[in-house]
């Protein structure tokens, strides 16, 4: 009896094809817990050898598919997280996480004001992200401890029950709501709001990359909250701020000596899941910067110029050019 007939095939055909279907949303939920695409995917594909080899071992025990899947996915990124946390304590200024292209860009530098045009990411990069998970979201998650943002982002954000919750953190279902009533707590005091009209939000990204390319430091000012912070990540690698810039004054101050290093271009794209830009230099891209908006004016500019987190951005860039 060859395994077709037996429907050995025939089920890791359906598994493969629920795993295929599932993937962009498995990443989603790696990469709210862990920031990084790349981690995220390597937890993504450790998920799925851990189903073969459960499937082989007897598969028919996973009476749900989709279920264990997130579970398992969910743990491998804990277990991530917590290693990780010692590490990005280490890191070298402040850790952003790694961005993640979310609609179209343009195909080449161009100067802000363009429409956005092109195609969006690559199928084989695509990742589910929820609106919440923008760079601004995520750099407050990074001050949880890792259940509670595993309890926040498995819960408020993916809408899993507390029961499924404590099977990935290994705590109870009581246990668990109280994990994410602390972590909504305290994201609720410091995260960004998402009730900013999308076209709204364009407008003052728009505006603030005029406002940069023409070096008008009174309408950078004005588009800038009293308040803002600018978060800048080289991790030792190129040149950034080793600490977050806070005030109008100063941010202006120090995104318009950015011309010291020579002309640049900004090009519109979306940046976890939100109005962003993509700033070139002779051709190379350089930093991808995430944008906060409330009331008209910009809470949080959050650039990354790691190139190692750049390195995803860049190729898919490549391959469009």
């Amino acid at each position: 009896m060859n395994d077709h007939d037996d429907g050995t095939a025939v089920l890791g055909a359906e598994i493969q094809a629920t795993f295929q279907a599932l993937r962009p949303r498995l990443l989603g939920v790696a990469y709210g817990l862990l920031g990084s695409l790349d981690e995220a995917e390597d937890v993504v594909q450790d998920a799925w050898l851990r189903l073969r080899s459960a499937e082989a071992a007897g598969g028919d025990e996973i009476r749900d598919v989709t279920g264990w899947l997130v579970v398992t996915v969910s743990r491998l990124a804990l277990d991530v997280l917590r290693s990780a946390r010692h590490r990005r304590e280490e890191y070298v200024g402040p850790w952003l996480p790694e961005p993640v292209l979310t609609g179209p860009v343009l195909t080449g530098p161009a100067l802000t004001g363009a429409v956005l045009t092109g195609t969006a990411p690559d199928p084989a990069e695509r990742v589910t992200l929820d609106e919440s998970m923008s760079m601004a979201m995520l750099v407050v998650l990074e001050s949880l401890s890792p259940a509670e943002r595993t309890a926040f982002v498995l819960h408020d954000v993916f809408g899993l029950t507390f029961a499924e919750v404590g099977e990935a953190v290994g705590r109870s279902p009581a246990a668990c709501r109280q994990l994410a009533a602390r972590a909504r707590a305290h994201v609720a005091s410091r995260a960004p709001r998402f009730d900013v009209d999308p076209s709204e939000h364009r407008r003052v990204v728009d505006a603030f990359a005029r406002a940069c390319l023409g070096d008008d430091m009174d309408a950078l000012v004005a588009l800038l909250d009293p308040d803002v912070v600018l978060r800048s990540d080289g991790g030792g690698r190129v040149r950034a701020g080793r600490r977050p810039v806070s005030g109008s004054a100063k941010v202006a101050r120090l995104l318009s000596g950015l011309r010291r290093f020579g002309r640049y271009e900004l090009v519109p794209a979306v940046v976890n899941g939100w109005p962003g830009l993509l700033r070139y230099r002779d051709g190379r891209l350089v930093a991808v910067i995430g944008l906060t908006v409330a009331d008209g004016r910009i809470t949080a500019v959050d650039m990354v110029l790691n190139p190692e987190k750049l390195a995803r951005v860049t190729r898919a860039d490549e391959t469009r050019r």
